[in-house]
């Protein structure tokens, strides 16, 4: 049986409504707006953010979700609002400020330079370095020892991430699910304290999947915390210990997974009003006790199963803690 994660422990008095205020935040943003032309893209009037907890951020395409990171870490200008990470305004922060504070980001296309080796790659996300000086440059003795413990700490990083044996590799030779393996544990060089992560499942090879989802799910017992973008709801479900709806650029519900697999709201996001396309939730072929060895039995799915599909998902998680 899993055990509940701390973060979901301090949230579970937490009443599951939008702009609910949390126990410990670490990110509060306040009447975010981003448009475009006549397009609202964000329209976040109240978000807050556990400290040390796993929190999805899912939605329809066009929901918001990655122009709302593009403008928390900095990629970004809104039209309004303000942000406060860990007590700090980063309203009018750039990106490369923001990262410095320990808050990081990863994209949805991988941004691995790829003339670069792997270490290089990995050496580049350290922040602080003081042969990045042009003055200290010149004078190998002052950052040689800080260069040591970079390369020590990337080593430990790869070797985590299965990528050790590949640290020599040139950054375009490795595979899309090895990139976004490589993405994530850059990031870690910053030392973060609030990793974000968009659609980190996207395009990965199954095989890899799951190593993903295990680097994800131990990043709060590193002292970080964890929002991340994705579509899958399996995958929402099953690490999640807060979910955010977002619609049209609006926060339409937010809550733990059982209470936001069940509400009506999220349901006519994701399939419309009237449960008319019920398609994105149709269950994968599961293999039948009565079909022969080998032979995977489809059942066709009923009228209510494509609204049942997410609460299944919250109730196999509630089962595990």
């Amino acid at each position: 049986m899993a055990e509940q994660t701390s973060a979901a422990a301090a949230l579970a008095g937490v009443e599951p409504v939008p702009g609910v205020a949390k126990p410990d935040p670490i990110l509060i943003a306040d009447g975010v707006q981003r448009r475009f032309g006549g397009l609202t893209a964000v329209d976040v009037e109240h978000l807050e953010v556990q400290r040390g907890g796993i929190t999805a951020l899912i939605g329809p395409n066009g929901a918001g979700k990655t122009t709302f990171f593009n403008l928390m870490t900095g990629f970004d200008r809104p039209n309004a609002g303000t942000w406060r990470f860990d007590g700090h305004d980063l309203s009018h922060v750039p990106a490369h400020q923001v990262a410095r504070y320990g808050m990081v980001r990863t994209f949805q296309l991988t941004k691995a330079l790829t003339r670069l080796s792997v270490m290089e790659n990995m050496k580049l996300g350290a922040t602080g370095q003081a042969g990045e000086r042009f003055l200290r440059a010149l004078v190998p003795a002052l950052w040689r020892p800080q260069e040591a413990e970079i390369e020590a700490r990337a080593i430990e990083l790869l070797e985590r991430f299965r990528l050790g044996h590949m640290r020599d590799e040139l950054g375009g030779e490795l595979s899309g699910g090895q990139r976004k393996l490589l993405e994530m544990a850059r990031a870690l060089m910053v030392q973060p304290s609030l990793v974000m992560l968009d659609e980190p499942m996207a395009g990965v090879n199954p095989a890899l999947t799951q190593s993903l989802l295990r680097h994800v799910q131990e990043l709060p017992s590193m002292g970080m915390t964890v929002i991340f973008v994705e579509h899958d709801m399996d995958v929402v479900m099953e690490i999640s210990d807060w979910i955010v709806v977002m619609g049209q650029g609006r926060i339409l519900a937010e809550g733990p997974p059982a209470d936001v697999a069940r509400n009506p709201d999220v349901i006519d996001a994701y399939i419309g009003a009237g449960h008319g396309d019920e398609s994105r939730f149709t269950p994968a072929p599961r293999r039948s006790g009565t079909a022969p060895a080998g032979v995977i039995e489809v059942t066709p799915p009923d009228e209510d199963e494509g609204t049942e599909d997410l609460a299944d998902g919250a109730d196999r998680r509630q089962e595990d803690q």
